[in-house]
């Protein structure tokens, strides 16, 4: 089984109603599920006997959401995410955090950047807060209307 064809199967799973998939194609072999909300595909390819001729060629994984607290539902004020995307918690590497827990910030102020399709997006406070707690770590992908901050309102 060729790239393309790997990319092709994932698609059509994506689109597809099914949660489960098994492929088996000589010594190729890769599994795809969905486990995640929003309908993240999770696939793993795996050579069962890698063929010499042939290298083997490793699926898209893509990653479920991750926060600092995922057991524990979020109570209270949140700031969510308006969009789908990669969290940033500063402008570079390199440069703090613009928020950390603690912090009060005015309505407007950059509270993180999200990249989607390579452009970065400034989320702002919509209203005068303190910053309770940081829900999703520097990097991560969120999801649309995803909580990002725990909030007191002032």
């Amino acid at each position: 089984m060729d790239f393309k064809e790997i990319k092709e199967l994932i698609r059509v799973f994506d689109k597809s109603e099914l949660n489960k998939l098994k492929v088996k194609d000589g010594d190729f072999e890769i599994s795809m599920q969905t486990g995640f909300e929003g309908g993240t595909v999770v696939s793993t390819a795996t050579p069962v006997a890698a063929p010499v001729a042939a290298p083997a060629v490793a699926a898209p994984v893509a990653v479920a959401p991750a926060s600092v607290e995922t057991s524990a539902p979020v109570s209270g004020d949140t700031i969510n995410s308006p969009m789908v995307g990669t969290y940033y918690a500063s402008p570079s590497p390199e440069s703090p955090a613009f928020v950390k827990a603690g912090d009060t910030v005015k309505k407007g102020q950059t509270l993180c950047i999200l990249e989607a399709m390579k452009i970065m997006n400034e989320v702002e406070a919509d209203f005068d807060c303190k910053i309770v707690k940081v829900l999703v770590e520097d990097g991560n992908p969120v999801e649309y209307d995803m909580p990002l901050f725990v909030v007191e309102k002032q």
